[in-house]
């Protein structure tokens, strides 16, 4: 799969709509009971960033990353503003936001997850693009430098194996690996002088 390490423009991003979207099949029972069933186990993120374009400039810069991008073709990184740190985006990011895993005294290679909990349930969600020199490690509740990070896969690699049952947590911002969900851009100048702002969708890719 094709992936080009750059970031869409953030200026454009940050005006842009979106959020994250599930598969969920439901059948009506003729008791009027109803049979959920959900079809994705991983959610996936959908956005639109023709909101985002507000000058002519805008739709230069749009125009020209859809071109390097090929379209549909290659994927490539989106900051959503909504959901960009391992906490909430109005925090300072800390070592201990995320549970990471556990170290057994050989395994030094860890993926970094962001996990989405709200009464007895929760979710967590692959980080495989972390920002670099923002990710912060501990082991067993302290910071440690002695990792490398790969800001392509979101893999940490530590210098020596965690020791058994310590805990390894992580704070981190991240970008969202997306593409472009359409190979035209259909931009009439007269609307968009007249306020009206075309649809570019994005859509997030698995990696």
């Amino acid at each position: 799969m094709t992936f080009h390490e750059i970031r869409f423009p953030t200026a454009i991003a940050f005006h842009s709509t979106g959020g994250p979207e599930r598969r969920t099949e439901i059948v009506t029972l003729g008791s009027g009971f109803e049979e959920r069933n959900g079809v994705w186990a991983n959610s996936r993120r959908r956005y639109d960033v023709g909101t985002g374009v507000k000058t002519l400039d805008d739709v230069h810069a749009v125009i020209a990353f859809f071109e390097a991008r090929l379209g549909r073709l290659t994927g490539f990184r989106f900051k959503d503003f909504t959901d960009f740190k391992s906490c909430a985006p109005g925090a300072e990011i800390s070592p201990l936001d995320q549970p990471v895993g556990l170290g057994d005294g050989e395994t030094r290679s860890f993926r970094l997850f962001k996990r989405y909990v709200s009464g007895p349930s929760g979710w967590s969600r692959t980080i495989s693009k972390p920002v670099a020199d923002t990710v912060r490690v501990a082991l067993a509740g302290v910071e440690t430098t002695g990792f490398g990070i790969d800001t392509t896969t979101g893999i940490v690699t530590f210098d020596t194996a965690p020791a058994l049952g310590a805990e390894i947590t992580a704070g981190f911002e991240f970008d969202v690996p997306v593409r472009f969900d359409t190979d035209v851009l259909s931009i009439n100048l007269a609307n968009f002088r007249a306020g009206e702002i075309p649809s570019i969708p994005l859509v997030e890719i698995r990696l």
